[in-house]
């Protein structure tokens, strides 16, 4: 049995439960983020066992994980700042905004800081062009909507992730004692 299989055994009956035998090729999308929720990241091994399991090559698995924002094929930090850069939100001024945003977290898009709490990634239509620059963070199992941005507010938002960071850490610390 694999890795996915083995730990998350119920959890994938249950998805392929909600559809037909002759439907498992439904079930890739619920598939990803179960291998995605437990390491922020789907690794090759997960996308052949979701292959395997739904009965479709690896390549089509990979070409649906590819074409969302939502999945990510390497580590990232703990959030993902995902500015959108497309034609509409750069003529609003996405292309600086997220050049700016980089230059306060010291990362280029596509980087992680080194506290390992935000991956800056630069991604296409997030269907809020007539309220950029704007950006979603995914993270601790959610993806929010930030529009109308600055830089200075966006920075806010860091800054409140890192110290959201930080109490879990300490949490965590004080559970251990």
């Amino acid at each position: 049995m694999s890795d996915l299989r083995q730990r998350c055994s119920q959890e994938i009956q249950e998805i392929l439960d909600k559809y037909p035998p002759d439907q498992r090729r439904s079930a890739v999308m619920p598939l990803l983020l179960l291998a995605q929720r437990e390491v922020g990241h789907i690794s090759p091994e997960a996308l052949q066992e979701i292959a395997e399991i739904t009965g479709v090559s690896s390549t089509e698995v990979g070409s649906v994980s590819g074409f969302y924002t939502l999945f990510h094929f390497e580590a990232g930090g703990r959030y993902r700042i995902q500015v959108c850069t497309d034609l509409p939100c750069a003529l609003r001024g996405a292309d600086a905004f997220l050049e700016q945003l980089g230059e306060k977290l010291d990362i280029h898009p596509g980087q992680t800081t080194a506290d390992g709490v935000i991956t800056l990634e630069e991604v296409k239509c997030l269907a809020a062009c007539h309220r950029a620059p704007m950006f979603q963070v995914q993270g601790d199992g959610k993806i929010t909507y930030h529009e109308n941005q600055t830089v200075e507010s966006a920075m806010e938002l860091v800054e409140k992730l890192r110290g959201h960071v930080q109490e879990n850490q300490q949490s965590r610390v004080e559970g251990q004692r």
